[in-house]
C-alpha cells in the first residue's frame, strides 16, 4: 500500500493507514517513516485502524518548520483532524517518544492513552558523545542514503551478520540466539530504513521535566532492561514524572527492539492488555 500525502496549515505530511476500528497513531522512531510495520505486530486489522506519519524530516514529510517535537505534535494533531479522528491511543517509539510525550501534553482532548515503548523521553545523546559524532557523519543528509544502500546490500548477500551486528546496537542480553525468523523480521524493516534529515534532528531534540509531568492520559511505559539503544532511565524518568503511568521492564532478548524474538509475545501481550482495559490505571 502506497502513502499519501496532505498539505495542512502547519505545513506537509506523509501517511499510511492500515484497517478499521479504534484508531492507534504510531509515532515511529529513528531512521523509520510512515512504511514502519514492525511495531504493527498482534494487531487485528478488522479491530484497529494503524495510523503511522512520516515525522518530520523522515520519507516525505519536510523538516522544514517542524524541527521540534511540539511542532511534529502540532502536525500530526492536524492530520488526525483531516482524517476525523476524533481520540486516539498514542504509541510513541524510541526516538518518537518525545513527539508522542508532546502530544499528550498539548493535545489531551486528542488523546485515549499513551504508550511510551523503548522511547526517548528527555535529551538523548550529549553531543560529545562517540556516538553522536559518529552519527553526524554516517548519517549525514548527504551520506544516509548511501550508509543504508550498504546496509541493504550485505543484508541481501549476508542476512545473518548484519544481524548480529546490529543485535549489539540494540541489546545488551548475555547471549544471541538468532532465529531465522528473528533475521527475516530485522532485515524486512531495514528494507524501509532512512534517516534523511530527521534523524539528526531528533539528536538535538529535547523537551523539560514540566511538559511530561502535566499529561493527564492512562500511559504505559514499556522498556527493556537490555536496551542498548535508548537507556532504561528514560524510562524510568517519564514514569516517575507522569501521575497516571505504568512501567513495565522487559528482560527480552533483544533489548530495544522488543517486537523481535521469542519472547516478543509477552512484550506485545502486555501492550494490547494495556490498550483493551477499560479503566484506567
Amino acid at each position: 500500500m502506497s502513502s499519501s500525502i496532505i498539505h495542512t496549515r502547519h505545513g506537509v505530511i506523509e501517511y499510511r493507514s492500515v484497517g478499521n476500528g479504534h484508531p492507534i497513531v504510531f509515532v515511529h522512531g529513528g531512521h523509520s517513516n510512515c512504511y514502519e510495520t514492525l511495531t504493527h505486530k498482534s494487531f487485528d486489522l478488522s479491530k484497529f485502524r494503524l495510523l503511522t506519519p512520516s515525522r518530520p524530516g523522515y520519507g516525505n514529510t519536510p523538516l522544514a518548520g517542524n524541527q521540534t517535537p511540539s511542532k511534529a505534535a502540532q502536525l500530526i494533531v492536524e492530520l488526525m483532524k483531516f482524517l476525523s479522528i476524533e481520540k486516539a491511543i498514542i504509541y510513541g517509539i524510541s526516538a518518537g517518544g518525545l513527539t508522542a510525550i508532546k502530544l499528550a501534553e498539548e493535545y489531551p482532548d486528542y488523546v485515549e492513552k499513551l504508550i511510551l515503548a523503548s522511547a526517548v523521553s528527555k535529551k538523548w545523546l550529549d553531543s560529545k558523545d562517540k556516538i553522536y559524532k559518529t552519527a553526524q557523519i554516517i548519517f549525514h543528509p548527504k551520506i544516509e542514503g548511501v550508509t543504508w544502500g550498504m546496509v541493504r546490500f550485505f543484508s541481501k548477500v549476508f542476512p545473518r551478520i548484519i544481524a548480529k551486528s546490529f543485535f549489539s546496537q540494540f541489546s545488551t542480553f548475555p547471549s544471541q540466539k538468532l532465529g531465522k525468523k528473528d533475521i527475516d523480521e530485522l532485515i524486512l524493516a531495514l528494507k524501509a530504513y532512512r534517516s534523511k534529515r530527521g534523524f539528526l534532528n531528533d539528536l538535538n531534540q529535547n523537551i523539560s521535566s514540566e511538559s511530561i509531568k502535566k499529561i493527564q492520559a492512562p500511559c504505559l511505559v514499556i522498556h527493556s532492561k537490555y536496551d542498548n539503544s535508548v537507556p532504561l532511565e528514560h524510562a524510568i524518568h517519564a514514569h516517575e514524572l507522569i501521575n497516571n503511568s505504568t512501567l513495565v521492564e522487559l528482560n527480552n532478548e533483544w533489548g530495544h527492539l522488543f517486537w523481535i524474538g521469542r519472547d516478543s509475545e509477552d512484550s506485545l501481550n502486555v501492550i494490547n492488555k494495556f490498550i483493551n482495559e477499560k479503566e484506567q490505571l
